[in-house]
């Protein structure tokens, strides 16, 4: 079996990390599976990549804080360039010739480069069964229905798409709903629930004393994810510390992530520096690892890094972005909400503020509450991808529950 994945990522890490951890787990369950990743993330290649999958490199490109679109190192403008990664998805697909197409996100692509290439399959290859995968919130409903009729998105995912598939769960956000999916498009959307993350590579004992810690130090990690738009919560940590008592043992880990601006990192080195037991990483493609090591988590509210707090059951305070899209912002309150971490609303962040949920986490003795949320979103995905290429029950190898595969792990 053939499967093309289509993930743009114009901003951050988010979209391709999700994407390359459900390639992993179908490669996993799947050993007749072949995959191809269409991406223009620039960070694509410091992913550690599972065996049976392969990439091709779109050229970048990229929106700012605000949400501007522009190309990321090219010197072209952006209609050119969007031109040319249409006509190259549309040649991979062609030749390619998948059995299956998991498209993230935009139903016809970033600025519609996907459109040709839909319309080649329905042509040339009707086959061919083409999936929508979207994350469990896109933006605020009012914000999101806008966007889905103006670019007409409702027909082309009734039109071009056999199912949609959201990685969430009705009981955090039910997207269909709220943003008022079609009689038909509601028909054809599952929701698979979250995705359940691993341990990753290494265990909490052997990052402590890489780190020269004792099982008992306090250990915080902080990550803004892709570190894009992270200099605010990393500036206010840095800030937070300053309170600290001067007898107060606390060592802190801040991961910049690899799409922090490289102006930023000079002054956040220097402070960092004048700090004591503070230690830095430009990134790591092992978060997880840190993450089962450390005491409490401090981070931004991106889809993956939540899945990890919650996979790996970490005390957290959560400080979303919400700008410009407001996704962050609802998924962190309605999962505070159910106790599953402290969560900020960047508006109200502050050194003072910040440094009293710290304390409150790290003086917890309890574990936060175990998560009542649906995390098998991996086998429920394989299954699901097996009955669509192989709708006859009789032709299955494997039982068709989607909760019947067993729990791998992905590190990605």
């Amino acid at each position: 079996m053939k499967l093309l994945v289509y993930s743009h990522d114009a901003f951050g890490l988010g979209n391709i990390r999700r994407m390359v951890a459900i390639c992993e787990y179908l490669l996993k369950a799947l050993p007749d599976l072949s995959i191809l990743v269409i991406s223009g993330s620039p960070a694509l290649h410091q992913l550690r990549l599972p065996a049976g999958l392969d990439y091709v490199k779109l050229p970048c490109l990229g929106r700012d804080e605000a949400g501007n679109l522009g190309v990321r190192f090219l010197k072209t403008e952006v209609d050119e360039t969007v031109q040319l990664r249409s006509q190259l998805i549309r040649t991979v697909a062609a030749h390619f010739q998948p059995d299956a197409v998991l498209v993230d996100k935009k139903p016809d692509g970033l600025k519609g480069e996907l459109q040709a290439t839909l319309d080649d399959l329905q042509r040339y290859r009707p086959q061919t069964r083409r999936v929508l995968l979207l994350r469990d919130i896109l933006d605020s409903p009012e914000v999101t229905v806008a966007q889905w009729q103006q670019h007409n998105y409702y027909a082309t995912a009734e039109t071009h798409y056999d199912q949609v598939w959201i990685v969430g769960s009705p009981d955090i956000f039910d997207a269909p709903t709220a943003y008022q999916f079609p009689p038909k498009l509601r028909a054809k959307t599952r929701f698979t629930g979250y995705v359940r993350r691993g341990c990753g590579q290494r265990s909490a004992l052997e990052v402590r004393q890489a780190m020269g810690l004792n099982a008992t130090d306090p250990l915080v990690l902080v990550t803004p994810g892709g570190g894009g738009d992270g200099y605010r919560l990393l500036t206010t940590y840095l800030e937070t510390l300053d309170l600290l008592p001067p007898d107060r043992n606390l060592t802190s880990l801040i991961i910049g992530g690899p799409e922090m601006p490289t102006g930023q990192r000079p002054g956040l080195l220097a402070r960092i520096a004048a700090l004591r037991q503070t230690h830095w990483l430009d990134y790591t493609d092992d978060l997880a690892s840190y993450m089962v090591a450390a005491d409490a988590v401090v981070s931004m509210g991106g889809y993956n890094t939540v899945c990890e707090i919650l996979s790996l059951g970490k005390r957290a305070i959560v400080v979303p972005r919400t700008e410009p899209v407001q996704e962050q912002w609802i998924r962190a309150e309605r999962m505070a909400e159910m106790g599953l971490f402290q969560a900020i609303q960047p508006n109200h962040l502050t050194p003072e503020g910040l440094m009293q949920a710290l304390q409150s986490q790290l003086a917890a003795k309890a574990q936060p509450p175990s998560t009542q949320l649906d995390m098998d979103a991996l086998p429920c995905i394989t299954n699901l991808l097996l009955e669509l290429l192989r709708p006859d029950p009789r032709c299955f190898d494997f039982p068709i529950c989607p909760r019947s595969f067993p729990k791998l792990e992905v590190t990605v």
